[in-house]
């Protein structure tokens, strides 16, 4: 697939997550750690986009995560626990600590809200609904919890409980949700660059550096 630059030089790569997916998490930090080494890393434009692994799943249900995959996926204890250490060991090793014994189930699209309405902050809100979510056992369904999330990032407690509590940045969530049916995303952690070239999944390094280089060339006709 060819790629092409915009008009300006930069490069736009938006990422379809869910912070929920704890491959997401994973793939976060493995993106960040090949743009911390991209030459062109000034250039580079990062888009969060919403994506719900499990839109269904009721607001303020607050089951482990352990009984929700057993419930709904048909899974036993036993496979889910190993699954649990497979990506608790893959996270690790990137520095990632992932607490499956305290992880909540959660309706994310209020979080997907709020990282529509961080502005500026929408990275360090990022990493913290992440963090509070797999490392702290916080319920990220309840809006209390986001407000939390939200000030210690840096914004205003108060304009985000209102905006919370309204429809703000509800469109925003589900516009992301029709794009990715649209581009038949199936899977996240989902990077696009410049809507030319995708990679799909928790790639290792050089796998988004490859991505990143490949966003700078010019399109072939």
């Amino acid at each position: 697939m060819t790629t092409q630059q915009n008009d300006d030089g930069d490069i736009e790569i938006e990422i379809w997550s869910d912070v929920a997916c704890p491959w997401c998490y994973i793939g976060k930090h493995r993106f960040l750690s090949a743009l911390a080494e991209f030459d062109g890393r000034d250039r580079v434009n990062v888009v969060w986009r919403s994506y719900q692994l499990s839109p269904d799943t009721p607001v303020g249900e607050r089951r482990t995560e352990l009984d929700a995959l057993v419930e709904d996926k048909g899974m036993s204890a036993e496979q889910v626990r190993q699954m649990f250490g497979h990506v608790s060991r893959t996270a690790a090793e990137e520095g990632l600590r992932l607490d499956f014994d305290t992880v909540i189930a959660a309706n994310t699209f209020d979080a997907h809200r709020l990282i529509h309405l961080a502005g500026d902050k929408r990275d360090a809100v990022v990493e913290g609904l992440f963090s509070a979510h797999f490392g702290d056992g916080a319920v990220i369904d309840d809006r209390e919890t986001l407000v939390g999330i939200a000030s210690r990032a840096g914004l205003d407690a108060d304009t985000v409980r209102a905006e919370l509590a309204s429809d703000a940045a509800a469109d925003a969530v589900r516009a992301d949700l029709d794009t990715a049916r649209a581009l038949q995303v199936s899977a996240v952690p989902f990077f696009v660059a410049n809507r030319r070239i995708a990679v799909s999944g928790a790639q290792p390094k050089d796998v988004f550096l490859q991505l990143l280089t490949q966003a700078t060339a010019t399109p072939v006709n």
